[in-house]
């Protein structure tokens, strides 16, 4: 095949992938992921502190506080998310958007169930579906927008209208999500469901949408739960049972989603000014697995020559990760240890095992060697499209 029939491949690919990008509901829940992230933030800082666990603030004790306290505050991403996408959606609709806005809100509120247990309990089992319930009550919101005819007015009464009426017909809209998503959840401790989630939450990114976020909401909980378990088998000088937990993804991830650490540091030499500069700006971020800058600046999104390596590289890194470890060459994560810790560190620090900062480096290597050829036929685009 010639390179300008695989040009034209790609140019093709790209079309299709920015229209279904700019479509509405899309477009304007990728504009709302960012602010629902600040409500995240903000709820988690509040959160930490009421968060019982166990020894001092400092060591595992803190992972564990930490890692308590993040599915409570995916309720309060979901109560930003609802109004915030439709707030978008009618933005773009060039709508007046309070109105809507605030129907979606009172409409997601009255989706959750009354409070019946204590504050931190009862946010836990909200977070688990909140995300996507704040996508359905959008899209519920943003339907009524368009069937009544950009009435924003209207569109919000009837979605919070709506949710009273399920809810008065004892319709659990959070039950249902939950027990859609049951399937993921109930993977547990084996390579495909690590395959699955290393997959989902690569392929939302490449659409501009908050892969962990929004994958996080669903998992934690059972990937939580195994990850305590292990560390109370550590602390019992017992054999650790489980090898898919929260810290193993700190061997996936190096620099963030799509394992861009490498991306970064090649983009930083790159001959093409341009990504020579975001690399640069982009690389100290991604030693701390922030890799937004990277992802919107390169951009990845959207991108079909970075979208390939973007998605194998976390898939072909969780294989040699699993694999290393269910053979023993590098030991069971025993603590949980926060994404923002640079690789090499998190990684000994989640294990205890030199083994695993060998292993976190052998990842590195094998990812930059797969982004190496992409990085090479994006410069020569750019630089036939100069």
């Amino acid at each position: 095949m010639s390179r300008s029939s695989v040009a034209s491949r790609l140019s093709s690919a790209a079309y299709s992938l920015r229209r279904f990008a700019e479509l509405p509901f899309v477009a304007a829940t990728r504009d709302a992921l960012p602010w629902s992230f600040g409500g995240l933030v903000a709820a988690f800082v509040c959160i930490l502190p009421f968060v019982p666990a166990a020894g001092p603030w400092w060591g595992p004790s803190l992972g564990l506080r930490i890692a308590g306290a993040l599915l409570p505050a995916f309720g309060f991403m979901g109560a930003v998310l609802a109004p915030a996408l439709v707030w978008r959606f009618a933005v773009r609709s060039e709508l007046q958007p309070v109105a809507p806005a605030l129907g979606a809100l009172l409409a997601y509120l009255a989706a959750m169930p009354p409070p019946h247990a204590p504050v931190l309990a009862y946010l836990r089992e909200v977070g688990t579906s909140g995300l996507f319930l704040a996508l359905l009550i959008g899209g519920l919101t943003a339907f009524f927008i368009l069937l009544l005819r950009g009435n924003g007015w209207l569109a919000g009464l009837a979605a919070f209208a709506t949710a009273l009426a399920l809810r008065a017909s004892h319709v659990d809209l959070p039950a249902i999500v939950n027990l859609a998503l049951a399937p993921l959840g109930h993977l547990g401790d084996t390579f495909a469901a690590l395959l699955i989630i290393v997959f989902v939450q690569s392929a939302l990114w490449t659409f501009g949408m908050h892969g962990p976020a929004l994958v996080a909401a669903v998992v934690t909980p059972v990937y939580l739960t195994l990850q305590m378990q292990n560390t109370q088998a550590f602390n019992e000088h017992a054999a650790l049972p489980h090898i898919v937990v929260v810290s193993l993804f700190l061997f996936i991830f190096p620099g963030g989603s799509g394992s861009t650490l490498p991306l970064a540091a090649l983009l930083a030499i790159s001959r093409v000014p341009k990504l020579r500069s975001i690399g640069r700006v982009s690389l100290v971020p991604s030693v701390f697995n922030t890799n937004e800058p990277l992802i919107f600046g390169a951009p990845i999104v959207l991108n079909p020559y970075l979208i390939p390596p973007f998605l194998l590289v976390p898939l072909v890194l969780a294989s040699t990760t699993y694999a290393a470890v269910a053979f023993g060459w590098v030991s069971r994560a025993a603590f949980y240890v926060p994404s923002s810790v640079p690789t090499l560190v998190s990684t000994y620090l989640a294990t205890v095992d030199l083994r695993a900062v060998a292993l976190a480096a052998v990842n590195i290597a094998l990812a930059t060697a797969i982004y190496f050829p992409f990085v090479r036929a994006y410069e020569r685009h750019l630089e036939a499209a100069v």
